[in-house]
């Protein structure tokens, strides 16, 4: 009888698909390879990483925005700027690309 009532809810499927899907997340984490990004990880990340890490951005930038009077009010302007922009803003665009990690390309040797 739930089962039924579940399959009529398409809105309930979707939540639980995401909800199963956030919870695998932890296990794609995984140590930074040794060796320079593949062909395939470059472009990948060029046509999905990048531009969702771009809509990222622009979403933390607002959410910054819309919640820098309260974060003013507590005192924690620089934590909030830090997570909600700047990291956002570096991993999209001061990172390798096909690198898992922001920053500069020290990591690989250049041949």
């Amino acid at each position: 009888m739930i089962l039924e009532k579940f399959k009529r809810m398409p809105a309930l499927r979707a939540l639980a698909l995401i909800a199963a899907l956030l919870m695998c997340q932890p296990s794609f984490a995984y140590e930074a390879p040794k060796t320079p990004p593949s062909g395939i990880e470059m472009a990948a990340d060029l046509i999905i990483g990048r531009p969702a890490g771009l809509i990222m951005s622009l979403a933390g930038t607002a959410v910054f925005l819309v919640g820098l009077p309260f974060n003013a009010a507590g005192g924690n302007v620089k934590d909030s700027a830090k997570k909600l922009v700047a990291a956002p803003v570096m991993s999209t665009f001061v990172r390798c690309l096909g690198c898992p990690n922001s920053g500069y390309r020290t990591q690989y040797q250049s041949r």
